[in-house]
């Protein structure tokens, strides 16, 4: 049995600074913006009610507290991705990213060393992004960066962002890529259960195929790029892609390698798919993730699920120790 006081590490969680600002002054209503209240709160999008959220999501007392009760000791935070605003004018989306660092860092410099963070980047111009990652890293002292799946029209592997991947790499950042829009407008059928079950799943295996064999594994050996919710459909789209390679003239083992140069989370739902992610990314390469605040009651179950399998037999339980814990040390580690 893994022990209960094994720690964990959460490394997929969301953060939504309360003195943002309202951005959506500038006249386009996409900007989103966050409404508080005493006991709930809203992000809107212009006059667009996009989520309702509870109070963890801007205020690190009520985060830590509820940590503590699940029994989590350290959590990553990232932006929350509707504010990744590829959409926006480069310069503005370089302000409203600027806000947004500082007041995660603020959260994270507030939490006496219990939560890690990650910024956003105004992808949109590579250049200024190189600029934010930098600040990120050197002046704010957080980890890296959330990137989403797509960039504006340009998938990962395009050439016009190699320069940010290099810059990532040169500087030690994580980046961690997550979907955009909920899994909207991926696949044929939109609206529940096809975007949160097969859109965004499907995004974030587009987004991995891109990076292995798009060739920015290949080109940046190095680079720490963490995808969210196991990959997507990765760990299962991934034979046929390696097959279909093949006929290319592609070398198998090398795409093998590519691969489990991924870090992923582990927010899949259910302990039988663990085993699979353990065998296509490595058991060094899993980490826990809950998605927290959004999807009740994950801050427990997904340490839980991870326990459960080991127990079952599923994994081995030094394989869940650094799942749970261990795994995320090291890139967060890594990072400083």
């Amino acid at each position: 049995m893994v022990p209960s006081k094994t720690p964990v590490v959460d490394i997929h969680a969301h953060v939504f600074p309360d003195a943002l600002g309202n951005f959506g002054t500038k006249g386009d209503p996409r900007w989103p913006r966050l409404i508080t209240g005493s006991a709930d709160g809203q992000i809107m999008c212009g006059d667009r009610l996009f989520r309702r959220v509870q109070p963890a999501l801007w205020d690190v007392e009520t985060r830590l507290r509820e940590l503590d009760d699940a029994g989590v000791d350290r959590q990553l935070v990232s932006p929350v991705p509707v504010t990744l605003v590829y959409w926006a004018p480069a310069d503005e989306a370089a302000s409203f990213a600027r806000s947004m660092n500082d007041g995660i860092a603020e959260q994270v410099d507030a939490s006496h060393g219990r939560l890690a963070g990650l910024g956003a980047v105004p992808l949109q111009d590579v250049d200024l992004a190189i600029d934010e990652l930098t600040r990120i890293v050197h002046e704010l002292k957080l980890d890296g960066a959330e990137i989403g799946t797509v960039i504006g029209g340009r998938e990962l592997d395009d050439p016009a962002l190699r320069p940010f991947f290099a810059a990532a790499e040169r500087l030690g950042a994580t980046l961690y890529v997550h979907p955009l829009d909920g899994g909207e407008h991926v696949i044929r059928r939109s609206g529940s259960p096809y975007d949160f079950g097969i859109g965004m799943l499907t995004d974030t295996a587009i987004a991995a195929t891109a990076l292995v064999f798009g060739g920015v594994l290949e080109e940046h050996p190095t680079l720490r790029i963490v995808l969210a919710h196991g990959c997507g459909s990765y760990a299962w789209t991934y034979p046929r892609t390696r097959t279909w390679a093949q006929f290319s003239g592609a070398d198998p083992s090398r795409l093998d390698a590519l691969t489990r140069m991924l870090w992923v989370d582990s927010l899949v739902f259910d302990g039988d798919h663990l085993p699979l992610l353990v065998r296509r990314f490595g058991a060094d390469h899993v980490m826990v993730g809950t998605d927290y605040p959004f999807i009740p009651g994950q801050l427990r179950a997904a340490p839980a699920l991870v326990r459960d399998a080991a127990d079952d037999g599923l994994i081995r339980h030094e394989v869940a120790d650094g799942i749970l814990s261990g795994n995320a040390e090291t890139l967060l580690h890594r990072c400083h």
